[in-house]
């Protein structure tokens, strides 16, 4: 039987992309399924500290196992941001992607620099005992969007090595070789060790 993991997210996208990732290892709740309605604070300034607050939230309010997710674009001519920032970049409540590209594209109009890269931290708590993890990949802020596929910055955002945007390459790819996909590979082996 596979043992069961709460990944602290309302995050649908998220969710079936790490399910994907860790299907064969374990199984994946999210915050519905154990009927966590609240929207999670993310007080810290940094991604390894808000992965951490999600992940104790859940620890100390449900009493599950689990694991969190941030993830930040630290974009090297906006020296590293929006990083811990990324989601609500563009100000306002709640995750808007499209206002978020907006802005992005717009700081960096006339800047030849357009390196950057996706940083996720994952923060597990598994029997008391707290992990991190991290997957990085680099790329390139392109100056406008392509692509449909994915969802946040994932239509401006290439690859290194690749021509194409994260939102062109589709899932299938994305899976293999993103940032989130590099660190929940590291958890899935920690996890893979430990059973």
């Amino acid at each position: 039987m596979k043992s069961k993991l709460v990944f602290a997210t309302n995050n649908a996208h998220k969710l079936k992309e790490i399910s994907a990732i860790l299907s064969n290892k374990v199984e994946i709740l999210g915050l519905k399924d154990i009927c966590c309605n609240v929207d999670i604070p993310e007080t810290a300034d940094t991604l390894e500290g808000n992965a951490l607050l999600k992940a104790q939230y859940i620890q100390q309010h449900y009493g599950f196992d689990c694991f969190a997710d941030d993830t930040g674009l630290e974009v090297e001519a906006l020296h590293g941001a929006p990083g811990v920032y990324s989601a609500r970049y563009a100000g306002g409540e709640g995750h808007d992607s499209e206002a978020n590209m907006k802005r992005l594209l717009k700081e960096l109009e006339g800047e030849e620099n357009r390196r950057a890269r996706f940083r996720t931290v994952i923060a597990l708590i598994l029997n008391g005992e707290v992990y991190q993890f991290e997957g990085t990949v680099e790329g390139n802020i392109i100056r406008k969007k392509q692509g449909t596929f994915g969802f946040g910055y994932d239509p401006v955002f290439v690859p290194e090595g690749y021509t194409k945007t994260f939102a062109e390459l589709g899932e299938e790819i994305k899976n293999r070789i993103s940032h989130r996909a590099r660190a929940v590979q590291k958890l899935a082996e920690f996890l893979k060790s430990r059973t």
